[in-house]
């Protein structure tokens, strides 16, 4: 539906560029350690980049990207809005039935009072869609709280129309009423997006939200957003999805804190282990993934462990041949996307395959991956562009070939 504004065919040696004069050694110790592995990523090939929202003007955020049971893309966004943080974001859902060639007009699922941010999708093995999200009202103490009261004063750091559309917003309801729209959140929908049931609240919040497990259940690894203090956990889901019940607290590493945690994400691989990654901000280990694993049906978990890879949030999926493959931003040269594979249950990951390497500002990322019937990997991330006035969403179409 859209133009497709650019196009590129670049193999996976390219890669190399970016590891010359890495050196690595890990000594491992079962999962006490999880090195990358100092050896050449596995080869590949970027098929096609493109933009995928439309030229409409809005800033798009932090994409989750599904495959439905008949090879449908699906991509939950926080879109509507004018800014990274502001009171405009809804939950907007694209569809693609041609694999990534064209796009439906983005659909809003939620626009509730105050801001609705990172959308995660799931398409469960009995094909109900599962779209999670969460509310903030941190546009007030970050721009919107200072504005008015510099309007005030009489030095107005704002012009007068945009102090008066951003009001107008965040006062549709009272305080009180902003309070109780807080919270982590999910709908659902059993016939393919045509109807969505009520919003209902979550235990725990994530991006990319939950998975579904071998077992049948769906696990969601994440935090508690709003409670003080900070609580990282996972929930679990019997009813496709229906009801959620707390399951159990995540450990934390000697010297940090919950507060450190942010942003999981989850995997099961083929031998039933479940891996979660981390987004950190740590002293130690700042803006590096942490990765932990449960042996157990997520009853208990590892402690988080380094695994040598910087950048974040990871999204992970288990591909056709049972690999696992991490997809996270990497904001440092080169700005852009990074993936890396693992073939033994998360023990080690490769050294990285750049998805995407030519950004132009450290706004982006936040990347998820499916796998087509035919092989071909689906990446998707938002981005600030120097030829887009606002964020928008990219997608990569690229093989393994290997």
């Amino acid at each position: 539906m859209f133009e497709k504004h650019e196009k590129t065919a670049i193999k996976g040696e390219n890669t190399m560029k970016y590891l010359l004069g890495m050196t690595l050694f890990v000594v491992v110790f079962g999962f006490s350690a999880c090195p990358i592995v100092a050896e050449e990523p596995p080869r590949f090939s970027i098929l096609e980049t493109k933009v995928i929202t439309p030229a409409d003007g809005y800033y798009y955020g932090w994409p989750s990207v599904a495959v439905d049971q008949n090879d449908q893309l699906l991509v939950v966004v926080s879109g509507g809005r004018e800014e990274h943080v502001c009171p405009f974001g809804r939950v907007d859902l694209l569809r693609s039935r041609d694999a990534g060639e064209t796009w439906t007009w983005p659909q809003t699922l939620i626009d509730g009072p105050i801001d609705d941010r990172d959308a995660g999708i799931l398409v469960t093995p009995k094909g109900t869609i599962i779209v999670t999200t969460f509310t903030s009202l941190a546009y007030w103490d970050y721009s919107l709280k200072k504005a008015q009261e510099a309007a005030k004063s009489g030095n107005p750091i704002w012009d007068n129309a945009q102090l008066a559309r951003w009001l107008a917003v965040h006062d549709r309801v009272s305080e009180a009423e902003r309070q109780k729209e807080l919270g982590t959140w999910v709908i659902r929908s059993t016939d393919n997006g045509l109807t969505w049931e009520a919003r209902m609240r979550t235990p725990v919040n994530s991006p990319h939200g939950p998975i579904a497990l071998n077992d049948g259940r769906l696990l969601y690894v994440g935090k508690k957003l709003w409670d003080t203090p900070a609580t990282n956990g996972v929930a679990e889901s019997f009813d496709d999805g229906k009801t959620w019940t707390w399951l159990a607290e995540l450990p934390v590493r000697d010297g940090d804190s919950p507060e450190d945690y942010h942003e999981y994400h989850a995997v099961q691989t083929t031998g039933g282990r479940i891996i979660a990654q981390i987004r950190n901000h740590n002293k130690a280990n700042d803006q590096e993934t942490l990765q932990c694993e449960s042996e157990d049906g997520g009853k208990t978990w590892t402690t988080p462990h380094t695994i040598g890879v910087w950048g974040h949030p990871s999204h992970l999926l288990r591909l056709r041949d049972n690999r696992i493959l991490m997809t996270y931003g990497h904001r440092r040269d080169p700005l852009g996307n990074q993936a890396r594979i693992s073939s033994d249950e998360g023990k080690t990951w490769s050294a990285p395959m750049i998805i995407s390497g030519d950004g132009t500002s450290g706004d982006l990322g936040y990347p998820s991956t499916v796998q087509l019937q035919d092989g071909t990997l689906v990446t998707v991330w938002y981005e600030k562009m120097e030829e887009f006035p606002k964020s928008v969403l990219r997608m990569a179409k690229w093989r393994l070939l290997e």
